[in-house]
């Protein structure tokens, strides 16, 4: 019997819901490895991982995936590229074309060697121990070459940097983020040095150093989170050594964060950068779980969720004339006798600095720039991982005027590189870029946020972000889904009205 484009589709979505849970499963370890796994664990933990790397590789790789994509691509079910079958094939035909590129042996490798790899990171960083973690990352990049070089094999041209990119932004390209990077670079330098100079002399962020109970930073997180609309009924808040969040599916989405009695920044804005990709997930229509439309369509557009909530709305005076009496309240004995202006001063203060997510607006980007071009180096043989930490300390003096004293703060300070993350970095300039966009647009279609956020009602922005960016999936490539949401805004520019506002500058 002659199967119908209607049930290959159907038992193509199927096919991918399944992969989807087998996804899930590996999300839920990797979540308990980086929260509460003992350390004994992390063995067995690898040999998990590479399991179910394995087994979805297998599902995804599957020849009767082939056969069903055969019926439907030429069907009528594809015809109009609006519709949601034709986004679904389009997409599925994608990731197939590109799982079908990468060997089992080596999918396997990966995920056993990650795994391994940042419970070691996770001990290297604590006893600054670069020589430690060394051969992991030395055999970390090989993996991620062979993962190059065999996706390259269907391309032309282009930079063995670039099918590692495309993974996380689709239809990306390291050349036009050269250009894009070296430009921003250009505009950023000139007016951190002209904020740091501005505001020399000032308290800078001495309030936020005070003493902050940890029990009373996630009281105060936790209700932060969920006034702008995280749901903690399908979502939980943890701690880790770096901060991250997982979707794992409909109804959980975890989040984590740090905490440092006596650095309010760094807890505080982690939680609302990971509240902001968690309403990213929560946002996804559950029915389509399994399928590209249920799905984030990149990276670079879930950073710019994230950040927009930490820093457009998160820094901002609407946000704290609401949030700040709530602070002083909590933290009575830290911000019993500061004021509304000195808080937002103090959270807004820019200053070069060592540790990438304790950065301000400023420099956030310039910590991104030196990421990207040290792995490219990396990945492409132009530099060796045993020449890391002094290529890392020769940018950061060149281009932030600060030297990391030990690697704990310069080289092993992010996760990324043990998780095999290559090509990741870029993608949260690309988000800082794109919520500027977004936050602008929102402000003309929505009218006066500033009273909405004054009054601690955050739902008018959430729900003008659902219906422009989270109900879509994965149903527009990221930069048109970003172009049909907002008009051009410029990130520099905002930078300079707000601290024009705040410092004179």
């Amino acid at each position: 019997m002659t199967m119908t484009p209607q049930s290959a589709y159907e038992e193509l979505l199927a096919r991918a819901r399944k992969q989807a849970l087998l996804g899930s499963c590996s999300a839920v370890l990797g979540w308990d490895e980086q929260t509460y796994m003992p350390a004994g664990g992390a063995t067995l933990r690898g040999d998990q991982m590479a399991l179910l790397a394995g087994l979805q590789h297998e599902q995804a790789t599957h020849p009767r995936i082939g056969e069903l994509l055969a019926i439907t691509a030429g069907s009528s079910l594809a015809a109009d590229p609006r519709s949601d079958a034709a986004a679904n094939i389009r997409e599925l035909d994608r990731d197939y074309k590109r799982r079908l590129r990468l060997p089992q042996a080596l999918v396997e490798e990966l995920a056993r060697t990650t795994s391994l790899a940042q419970s070691e990171w996770v001990i290297a960083r604590s006893k600054n121990d670069f020589v430690r973690f060394k051969p992991w990352l030395e055999k970390i990049f090989e993996l991620k070459r062979q993962e190059s070089a065999c996706l390259r094999s269907a391309t032309e041209g282009g930079s063995a940097y670039d099918p590692l990119l495309d993974e996380y932004e689709p239809g990306a390209q390291a050349s036009v983020l050269v250009t894009l990077f070296q430009t921003l670079k250009a505009e950023l330098v000139p007016l951190v040095q002209t904020v740091v100079e501005r505001t020399r002399g000032s308290a800078g962020e001495a309030v936020l150093k005070r003493l902050y109970p940890r029990d009373r930073q996630r009281i105060f997180a936790e209700a932060v989170a969920a006034g702008v609309g995280f749901d903690f009924t399908r979502g939980r808040l943890d701690e880790t050594a770096h901060p991250f969040c997982s979707g794992f599916g409909p109804g959980d989405c975890r989040i984590t964060t740090r905490f440092d009695d006596h650095h309010f920044n760094d807890a505080f804005f982690g939680v609302l950068h990971e509240v902001g990709h968690g309403l990213y997930e929560q946002g996804l229509e559950p029915a389509r779980f399994g399928s590209p439309l249920g799905e984030a369509v990149s990276l670079g557009v879930h950073e710019s969720q994230s950040r927009l909530w930490e820093n457009a709305v998160g820094r901002g005076r609407p946000f704290w004339g609401y949030w700040h009496p709530l602070a002083r309240r909590i933290f009575h004995e830290a911000l019993g006798g500061v004021s509304l202006d000195a808080f937002l001063a103090a959270v807004n203060h820019v200053e070069p600095s060592l540790i990438r997510v304790q950065a301000d607006e400023a420099t956030y980007n310039l910590h991104i720039i030196i990421r990207f071009e040290l792995e490219r180096a990396l990945l492409e043989g132009d530099l060796l991982v045993d020449d890391l930490p002094a290529a890392w300390s020769e940018r950061y003096a060149a281009l932030l005027g600060v030297v990391p004293k030990t690697d704990a703060e310069g080289c092993l300070q992010d996760i990324h590189w043990s998780a095999g993350l290559i090509g990741y970095f870029p993608t949260y300039t690309l988000g800082n870029l794109y919520a500027a966009r977004l936050f602008k647009q929102a402000r003309h279609d929505l009218g006066d946020l500033d009273s909405s956020f004054a009054a601690g009602d955050f739902s008018p922005l959430l729900t003008w972000l659902r219906g422009k960016i989270h109900r879509h999936g994965r149903r527009y490539p990221p930069a048109q889904l970003i172009d049909q949401a907002a008009g051009p805004a410029s990130l520099v520019e905002s930078l300079r009205q707000k601290y024009q506002e705040l410092f004179g500058v």
